[in-house]
């Protein structure tokens, strides 16, 4: 086991021929040739998959194609079950236990909230966890989930895929170039590492006490930006605007990549301009034609859109003041 974790440590990145070389070939062409060459090298690691839910099946079906063997699997539901098949084919679907006792490493992929309980759980059963790398996806947790069963000898591991998976084949490729959170002891990170480049993505180091503030900024960016994009395609649908999506799209790809690029100093629009008038007329509409928690976001958004641009200068303290008054509700 351990000869077999220095050899994925030991991992190297392509040399600057190599880069040379490959410069020149199609996406197609060279997925192609990193498949032949995942085909022709022997597995080096047996994997387990717990949970072969969207995240699990996709990185379990990402680790086959960098060469490693997929040799147990186990899911729960009629559509987990039914994803390890396309995802993992061949592979033996079986309860927990028997994942953990087939294979080197273990992919912990449940829901976060159901991760302590599985590793407590599998800590009762008694089954060997010595030398075995544990691996969750989670971004939530750290390592320390995972210290009941590290208490029991195993190499605990958190690779966190900076991605949103929707079940079908393209999320695979999806992983080229993705980020992933990871989070392991010292002496792992160079295993975390591989095993992250392996399935095709970029390893950023993440502290353990940090996890949660990580987390945090990832639902906000991702989750959050769904629902204000939601909110504004039925503002629009209740303007009379038949097909929102293709108002918005080309706004906000441009706004992304402001955004992306440029930070704060890409920012425009009436608050940034500290537009007062324009800021109350979007609230009286709103209070006309939706929800109040839908108000409230707006209020919410404006006044920290307001504090981040006079911290950035774009807007000065001055003509923030009516604007200001008018988000905490003060008469115009």
């Amino acid at each position: 086991m351990d000869h077999e974790m220095r050899n994925v440590a030991k991992r190297e990145a392509p040399s600057d021929h190599d880069e040379g070389t490959y410069q020149g070939r199609s996406a197609s062409h060279a997925e192609s040739a990193q498949r032949a060459a995942a085909a022709d090298r022997p597995a080096r690691l047996k994997v387990g998959v717990v949970g072969t839910g969207r995240v699990g099946a996709t990185l379990g079906a990402a680790l086959a194609r960098a060469g490693h063997q997929v040799v147990a699997a186990s899911g729960v539901s009629a559509s987990s079950r039914a994803r390890a098949g396309r995802f993992l084919p061949g592979v033996a679907l079986t309860d927990p236990r028997r994942v953990v006792t087939a294979a080197d490493l273990v992919l912990l992929t449940v829901p976060d909230d159901v991760l302590p309980g599985l590793v407590a759980g599998l800590v009762k059963t008694g089954v060997r966890l010595h030398g075995r790398m544990l691996m969750h996806a989670s971004g939530r947790h750290g390592a320390t989930v995972l210290d009941p069963a590290t208490a029991r000898g195993a190499l605990p591991l958190a690779l966190h895929p900076v991605m949103t998976f929707t079940g079908r084949s393209e999320d695979i490729d999806r992983l080229s170039g993705v980020c992933f959170g990871v989070t392991a002891p010292e002496e792992l990170l160079p295993v975390a590492q591989a095993l992250v480049i392996e399935m095709g993505g970029d390893p950023v180091v993440i502290a353990e006490d940090d996890r949660g503030l990580y987390h945090a900024a990832l639902a906000t960016a991702s989750n959050h930006l769904i629902t204000l994009i939601t909110e504004a395609s039925d503002l629009l649908r209740s303007a009379g605007v038949s097909d929102p999506p293709r108002m918005l799209g080309p706004l906000l790809s441009a706004a992304l990549d402001n955004a992306l690029r440029l930070g704060i100093a890409g920012l425009t629009g009436p608050v940034a301009r500290g537009d007062a008038g324009t800021v109350a007329s979007h609230l009286d509409a709103m209070r006309r034609a939706a929800s109040p928690p839908a108000v409230a976001a707006y209020v919410a958004m404006a006044r920290l859109t307001a504090d981040r641009a006079i911290a950035a200068g774009i807007l000065k303290p001055e003509e923030a003041e009516h604007l200001l008054d008018v988000l905490s509700g003060a008469p115009r």
